[in-house]
């Protein structure tokens, strides 16, 4: 059967994206509360409002909500349970300039669009009338809107299902995922409560063409993973009338920089796919004001794409890379130095820098062997109080302070780099069919992708991993215990102002797929849907996949 939902998803969507929702923003709140009456109109809700949840994040800086919804099959007594997901949060408008105004508003946006005459590309998209524009049109309102729209066929069909639908709508996937993480505790609730059995997690995030002549769609199995090693730098300070007196800790992570900074080398391969190299985040030091000194730390840290490694095998990488650049600096500090005797005619001796690399780990060890149970109750302390008196402080920033605090307590003050993570773990999902679960999952999308040809003028490509973060990292482990380990005592925030809910996964650890919205220019001025395929043919393809796994 084929579904005709093009018009109600349509709607949906332009009544979902009207709605401001920029993350950590009251609006993630109001959008939650638009999709909650949705469900609440809906008679099946009416008649089991237990199925039902607005939920408030939990540990939380914001008052913002989650929705989930779940319809209860009849066909049988089957208690398999797939996942439907979908965020509602956007990024900000800022590039949209003087149009900010416009950004949530798909149908006065195009003609302004229209106006500032842009690249061939977006014109030909506006003419052409099959595009909706506007902030959270392709990422992803459409996808939460196809979603809501099954859950309420499925609400008045629950004679089509063998098991149950649950659709969360969850907020702050676009910053540190409270919406999913808190979701899992209510996964993990109705789990024990009803006695489900999660099979499956399909989410709708968006995919866009990998460049101008791809007519592809896509469906990824899987998803790629994230982690942001960090590193603290510290130097030694001089004036810069005596420059060879110190060590620049900003040539250290200038070389940090040049050997991970789009490496191809540290790419994550795995089934014949690529991820993008590490690429810089942020670079800077610790002065905030001008003076003739140099810098005594500096930062940096790196957007770090896996597919099969592990925090623990990336955490080892990059200390090697510090290793490499500590070395390599040291060397070029020498051999500038000697030119420089050289030159000016003074005599040379050698520079007394070395290379002292720890990982966060081994330099937390190290401390606590020098000063015992006093530093680490101090640096919990210590991160209590950070943590109370700014509750909304970035975690990034949060896990820096914690290294400065722990570097004040050192004994030795010579140049270091302290190698740790400092946000939240996207984990890397790979489906090779080794379950019963992973391998129906894959025949079914394998199916259903096939059967959608027939209706489709562009061609349907599944791929092994979502490029992209996003909340499917949270719906299964991915490593071994043992490598997620590493995870935990790399971060110095962990316990405080961040853990990563390991239990609470491993309570639902399901195979994912993304069958998700489809347009361009994810996050730019220029976002869009492609409205017939995302209107209709997504929610086909994911109801047609539902049927096989709950049949």
């Amino acid at each position: 059967m084929y579904l005709r939902c093009f018009d109600d998803v349509k709607r949906l969507t332009t009544e979902l994206v009207k709605i401001p929702s920029i993350v950590k923003t009251s609006g993630e709140a109001d959008c939650a509360k638009k999709v909650y009456e949705f469900y609440s109109e809906l008679q099946y809700f009416q008649d089991h409002p237990e199925y039902l949840l607005l939920q408030q994040t939990e540990d939380d800086e914001i008052e913002r909500h989650n929705v989930l919804a779940m319809v209860r099959g009849t066909k049988g007594d089957s208690n398999r349970t797939v996942i439907l997901m979908g965020h509602i949060d956007t990024v900000g408008v800022d590039d949209f300039g003087p149009l900010k105004g416009h950004a949530f508003d798909p149908e006065t946006l195009p003609q302004l669009l229209r106006e500032l005459k842009l690249d061939d590309d977006v014109m030909r998209d506006i003419e052409s009338g099959e595009y909706m524009f506007g902030r959270g049109a392709l990422d992803m309102k459409s996808g939460v809107a196809g979603h809501m729209w099954l859950i309420r066929y499925f609400s008045q069909h629950p004679e089509e299902l063998d098991g149950n639908i649950i659709a969360v709508a969850e907020c702050d996937e676009e910053d540190n995922a409270h919406g999913i993480i808190s979701a899992l505790k209510v996964f993990k609730e109705w789990k024990k409560r009803y006695g489900l059995e999660y099979t499956a997690a399909i989410n709708a995030d968006y995919s866009t063409p990998y460049h101008e002549q791809d007519e592809n769609r896509y469906v990824y199995f899987g998803t790629i993973g994230k982690l942001l090693p960090s590193f603290y730098v510290v130097g030694k300070e001089t004036h810069v009338g005596q420059a060879f007196g110190g060590l620049d800790p900003n040539l250290l992570v200038a070389e940090l920089t040049r050997l991970i900074d789009l490496n191809p080398e540290l790419c994550d391969e795995a089934q014949g796919e690529v991820t993008i190299p590490p690429v810089s985040l942020k670079q800077t030091d610790n002065k905030d004001a001008y003076t003739v000194q140099t810098a005594i730390a500096a930062y940096v840290y790196y957007n770090f794409f896996t597919h099969s490694m592990s925090p623990k095998d990336v955490i080892a990488l990059m200390k090697e890379k510090a290793v490499e650049a500590f070395d390599s600096i040291v060397k070029h500090l020498n051999e500038s130095y000697r030119r420089f005797c050289e030159k000016a005619g003074h005599v040379y001796t050698t520079l007394p820098w070395r290379t002292r690399v720890y990982t966060w780990e081994e330099f937390y060890q190290e401390l606590v062997e020098q000063h015992g149970e006093k530093f680490a109750r101090h640096l919990q302390q210590f991160a209590r109080e950070m943590h109370q008196a700014n509750p909304a402080l970035d975690l990034r920033d949060f896990n820096v302070r914690m290294v400065e605090e722990a570097w004040s307590w050192a004994k030795d003050k010579s140049p270091a780099i302290i190698v740790f993570y400092s946000s939240t773990m996207y984990t890397n999902l790979e489906m090779t069919g080794r379950t019963e679960h992973e391998q129906r999952l894959l025949d079914s999308v394998t199916e259903s992708v096939r059967a959608l040809q027939d209706f489709s003028d562009k061609p349907v490509v599944t791929k092994m991993f979502y490029p992209y973060i996003s909340d499917s990292s949270f719906m299964a482990l991915g490593s071994e215990l043992e490598d997620l380990g590493a995870l935990e005592h790399n971060t110095p925030a962990w316990g405080v102002k961040y853990t990563h809910p390991i239990e609470d996964i491993a309570e639902i650890n399901v195979p994912v797929v993304n069958i998700g919205t489809f347009g361009k220019d994810g996050h730019k001025l220029t976002e869009r849907v492609h409205m017939k395929h995302t209107f209709e043919h997504i929610p086909n393809i994911t109801y047609q996949v539902i049927k096989k796994l709950l049949s």
